[in-house]
């Protein structure tokens, strides 16, 4: 996986390529917020889910509609939690991806043009 830095604000991003797509880390930019904020909170938010599931319908073909009802039905709730890996595996998404280690971080796909070329 390729990556290269981009600088926002005084905030230095990464943009890593994978199979040919571009991906921004959001881990870079939640950097740069003030108070604690993560991912996986942001991801069991109602309106996230429904975003991210109306995305995957129209640019990934293999993406798992029942998984993703069952996830909707649950998303809002205080006691449902979501990580990108666990999003990505039961729906088949490609929208987002998560590495672990020391450069690590959660990635989002940059370009609804290239996603839609894949199909």
């Amino acid at each position: 996986m390729k990556k290269r830095i981009i600088t926002v604000s005084g905030v230095e991003v990464a943009i890593a390529s994978r199979h040919e797509q571009d991906y921004i880390c959001l881990t870079d930019m939640l950097k740069a917020k003030d108070g604690d904020f993560f991912i996986s909170d942001w991801l069991c938010n109602r309106n996230t889910v429904e975003f991210l599931g109306i995305w995957e319908s129209i640019y990934n073909p293999d993406f798992n509609y029942g998984e993703f009802a069952t996830i909707k039905s649950q998303a809002g709730l205080n006691s449902y939690k979501l990580s990108v890996k666990e999003w990505t595996e039961k729906t088949r998404a490609i929208g987002l991806y998560a590495t672990t280690g020391r450069y690590g971080g959660t990635y989002a796909h940059m370009g609804a043009a290239k996603a839609k070329s894949q199909k």
